[in-house]
């Protein structure tokens, strides 16, 4: 009983914070109190901010559902959920996924960029009288915002498509933000990631194992022209927002030096980086035994704080890891979003140029490649030695803290609205549980991985392989469709011998 009062307390705390915040945040728009109210128009910033928010609740949610149902057998629910099952058609086949996350990844932080450029408050903002310690708390720190974005656009539907993936993902607003985020990476500004993808992959002495048969000549060079190309915007991306950085042309507040901007630019796009790479970490390691985890003292203290008792720890981390990037990607929007204090353009660019470093993309840029996916990389090659990197443990322990505030925990009432709003129901009601779908022989493919993770060949967990099989199962899908056709049938027979010996 004490437990779910306090579980109430915080969900109603949490509400109060996010209708005040929602609040603040339009009455700084209709006062033109926020960057797009002041260089266009408060109802502009009014629907951009709206539209930004909700797009992200798909994207997030989305995530979740095509990741999650990535290895089901899609035909199960191809009459009851057709777009659900279009979407997963996409994105089941060979690489697609890997490509719709890559760039879903730049997705997500460019339309965190938009929403604090719409609602964020410029420096020196003030509202109705409000008593200054409530102008430091929720407008100079960005507090507003971040509840507003985490709790709207990102939380509850995480909460929603986790349990939920058919129903949420049979929209076709999703369906819309798969095909755009697949049209990002095919324009290749991501293409740089893969590079570093490659070059883990060799260092880890795990090559990264496509699903596709390998690429022509002309293919390759269209691959290695766009990794070049995203070389190239990254490095232009760093030298404009540097350059900002040291001549303090930037939407940092006020009375920063510009040393500190910088530092606190990389040091930001470092615990960012350090968060991305932990969930993966994290999840890379959830199933395996203590002993396999090493025997470094951080990455048992880590490992023994996130899987303790039920494992509640470890959804914990994620709601408290979601509230400490938001921030983190607010601060660093204010740091990277090009402002220049006098009449000149930097470096002395068209006014159209100048216009595309005001919008904070060379940032959302350069936070997507060396912020988040190459650290998400690092962590799927070397799990074991990012958990015994004692940032990782100080890191969990500050995001079990954020959780464990309720902050965010209006999230959970926002979820539960929608879902008897939207009929949501979960999936087990559409296609059983795992051990219903095996039993029907239609079980899951335990060997679907997504972006950065090293692949098992299947059904060969505990026996070890001829190189040659290996390069020939990952050079001819059909050997490796059947070998698994072969295992199974192994696995089957042996189970039936079982059977009949008891």
């Amino acid at each position: 009983m004490a437990t779910d009062a306090i579980k109430a307390f915080k969900m109603f705390y949490s509400t109060c914070l996010l209708i005040f915040s929602i609040v603040i945040v339009m009455g700084l728009i209709f006062t033109t109190q926020t960057g797009l109210a002041q260089e266009a128009h408060p109802v502009a910033a009014f629907f951009v901010l709206w539209i930004m928010l909700i797009w992200l609740s798909f994207v997030e949610g989305g995530q979740a559902s095509l990741v999650g149902l990535h290895p089901i057998n899609n035909e199960l629910y191809r009459d009851s959920h057709p777009v659900s099952y279009k979407a997963t058609s996409n994105t089941n086949k060979g690489d697609n996924l890997d490509r719709y996350l890559m760039g879903r990844q730049f997705m997500v932080i460019f339309i965190v960029f938009l929403i604090n450029r719409s609602g964020g408050p410029v420096p020196g903002a003030e509202l109705w009288g409000l008593p200054k310690w409530i102008i430091d708390i929720f407008l100079v720190t960005g507090f507003a915002m971040i509840l507003f974005t985490c709790m709207i656009g990102q939380l509850q539907s995480q909460v929603n498509a986790s349990l939920c993936m058919l129903d949420y993902l049979n929209d076709y607003m999703n369906l819309f933000t798969l095909y755009t985020a697949r049209a990002i990476e095919v324009t290749g500004l991501m293409h740089f990631s893969y590079l570093i993808q490659i070059v883990v992959g060799q260092l880890a002495g795990k090559p990264i194992e496509s699903k596709e048969p390998p690429r022509s000549a002309g293919a390759n060079l269209f691959f290695w022209g766009r990794v070049l190309l995203s070389a190239a915007i990254l490095g232009f991306a760093l030298a404009v927002t540097l350059s900002a950085l040291f001549s303090g042309n930037t939407t940092m507040w006020n009375g920063v030096p510009e040393a500190v901007s910088v530092i606190l630019f990389f040091l930001l796009m470092s615990v960012v980086g350090m968060l991305e790479g932990m969930q993966i970490a994290f999840f890379a390691v959830a199933k395996l035994t203590k002993e396999e985890r090493g025997n470094h003292k951080c990455a048992k203290m880590t490992c023994d704080l996130l899987y303790k008792g039920k494992g509640m720890n470890l959804p914990g981390f994620m709601i408290g890891r979601q509230l400490c990037v938001v921030s983190c990607f607010f601060i660093i929007s204010r740091v990277t979003t090009v402002k220049m204090k006098g009449d000149e353009n930097l470096w002395g660019a068209s006014d159209a140029l100048q216009g595309l470093f005001d919008t904070g993309f060379l940032g959302a840029v350069i936070t997507t490649i060396l912020g988040s996916i190459s650290w998400q990389l690092v962590a799927s090659a070397f799990p074991i030695a990012f958990l015994s990197n004692p940032i990782t443990y100080i890191l969990l322990r500050w995001c079990l803290f954020l959780e464990a505030t309720g902050l965010c925990s209006g999230a959970w009432f926002l979820a539960k609205i929608d879902k008897k709003v939207r009929g949501f129901q979960r999936d087990e009601v559409y296609i059983g549980t795992a051990e219903e779908r095996q039993a029907k022989n239609m079980g899951d493919d335990e060997d679907a991985a997504g972006v950065g993770h090293m692949v098992k060949l299947p059904g060969f967990a505990d026996m070890e392989l001829p190189p040659s099989l290996e390069k020939l199962m990952r050079d001819d899908p059909s050997v490796a469709e059947y070998i698994r056709s072969v295992s199974k049938q192994m696995e089957e027979n042996k189970a039936s011998n079982e059977e009949e010996n008891v």
